[in-house]
């Protein structure tokens, strides 16, 4: 395999910007709040991690290697590595769980491990795959380092970014207005049907119906307008915009997958009511910001059956909607609930409903957790298919919502900011963007567009990511 792909590393001649760097841009790709590993070391074929599927690594370009950027190449830096928990042993140290989507039930994502026990808990929870400090803990010699893996991930993305996008019917421009109309008429619709629910009424489909058909009528116009409209959620409304955006983001799946209308509309229902369950979860548990003890992590987890149970009593819902509720958090190798299903015991739409709804999740602000951009979230998502989702699932979902998904804040080779506005039909690599920022100068600038796949711009590229945060820059202002 060859992997062309440019630096995607957050420097400008050679320099870090603003003294920092993470792999895969400038947002950490991982869900600790540690730097990666810049050990430097160029990653090997066949990579393994814990005897899982190989991770196909091919002796890249130089392009597409791993660099060390370290601030002082005489300064040894953490050996952060990944094992599988079989090979977790007391008196090595957790960097990272590795785990974003769930509420896990540890006062910290990072320890010492102390016993057997200790490890066990980490299994039943579902972890399959962690990050150790080997400078802070016992080492695994023959495990892969966290710019190991990231440089073969960076590669794969970098293969499925050669797809060319479905172009929209209309500009972002155009559809951000119905856009946000059609998320607000959502976002009172799930309040009023989840209020509902609340106080042990019965769920109307009929009232939802024509709020699906909205949001898959937007989506089909341009799925980033909406889709970056959902990404924006507060704390408190998170699970009512959660609902909008699963919603949108199923039918987005389910018709790149080239499922039926009938059925793709179905889908998008199931998505909007996928959390039904939480109602019936009590908010002290819901808004928690700390650690979940064992009874409320386990409490937690019913809102899945209570779903189920509060779907199949509400008169015209589709089995294809119960699915999506019922089977979101199971996952590929067995190790999700409420079941424990595995690989194709799992139905299809319970396979795409559960990288929908980790990416969503993974990419919101929560009360005890802090979203990760796009970009990164695609992926982890992509890091774990090895085990808990379908990979080929994954590998469409990244190609729907591109590489860079509409909103997203990148940075040029120009060493300029600019807001990803639209797919190209050339690349997902190269999508069109507007500029906004000028980091050699730390100013504003006028704002243009440039179509990266037809080489405008003086053929600039995109060297990477950036969180929208550290500049204080709000990409939506900067659609429509």
């Amino acid at each position: 395999m060859k992997c062309y792909s440019d630096p995607i590393l957050p420097r400008e001649k050679g320099r870090l910007i603003n003294g920092k760097t993470n792999f895969l841009g400038s947002g950490s790709s991982g869900l600790g709040k540690g730097e990666a590993d810049y050990s430097g070391r160029v990653p090997v074929a066949g990579l393994k991690i814990g005897g899982a599927r190989p991770l196909i690594i091919a002796r890249a370009p130089a392009r597409c290697r791993a660099t060390d950027l370290s601030p002082s190449a005489t300064m040894p830096l953490p050996a952060i590595k990944k094992i599988s928990v079989r090979e977790l042993r007391p008196g090595m140290y957790v960097h990272d769980l590795d785990c974003g989507w769930m509420v896990h039930p540890f006062l910290r994502s990072r320890f010492l491990v102390s016993g057997e026990k200790q490890i066990q808990r980490i299994i039943q929870s579902g972890i399959r795959e962690l990050y150790i400090d080997s400078a802070r803990g016992l080492d695994a010699a023959d495990a892969p380092t966290r710019t190991e893996v990231e440089s073969a991930l960076e590669c794969d993305v970098v293969e499925a970014g050669r797809s060319a996008a479905t172009p929209p019917r209309a500009s972002v421009d155009e559809e951000i207005k119905r856009a946000r109309s059609v998320l607000a008429e959502a976002n009172r619709a799930i309040h009023t049907l989840l209020q509902d629910a609340r106080l042990g009424r019965r769920v109307s489909v009929e009232q939802t119906e024509p709020v699906v058909e909205k949001i898959a009528e937007s989506v089909l116009r341009n799925r980033g307008a909406l889709l970056s409209l959902c990404a924006i959620k507060t704390k408190d409304e998170y699970t009512y915009l959660h609902s909008v955006s699963v919603c949108a983001l199923m039918m987005v799946l389910c018709r790149a997958v080239e499922m039926d209308e009938k059925s793709v509309r179905e889908a998008g229902l199931g998505g909007l009511l996928h959390d039904v369950g939480k109602m019936t979860t009590p908010d002290a548990i819901l808004n928690k910001p700390g650690r979940l003890t064992d009874e409320e992590f386990a409490l937690m987890r019913e809102h899945v059956v209570a779903g189920r149970e509060i779907l199949e009593s509400t008169p015209g819902i589709t089995p294809v909607a119960l699915t999506v509720a019922a089977e979101h958090h199971e996952r590929f190798d067995g190790s999700g609930y409420p079941h424990g299903l595995k690989a194709q015991a799992i139905s299809p739409m319970g396979q795409l409903s559960a990288i929908v709804d980790v990416y969503d999740a993974i990419t919101s602000d929560r009360v005890y957790h802090k979203g990760i951009p796009a970009p990164a979230a695609l992926r982890k998502l992509l890091e774990w298919s090895r085990m808990h989702f379908n990979p080929d699932s994954v590998h469409i979902f990244i190609k729907a919502v591109g590489i860079y998904p509409t909103g997203s804040l990148v940075l040029l080779e120009s060493g300029r900011l600019a807001v990803v506005v639209d797919q190209s039909e050339g690349s997902l690599l190269e999508p069109r963007v507007r500029v906004v920022y000028d980091t050699h100068k730390a100013s504003f600038v006028q704002t243009y567009d440039i179509d990266l796949s037809r080489g405008a711009g003086g053929a600039e590229r995109i060297l990477g990511y950036e969180p929208p945060g550290k500049w204080s820059i709000d990409p939506l202002s900067y659609l429509g």
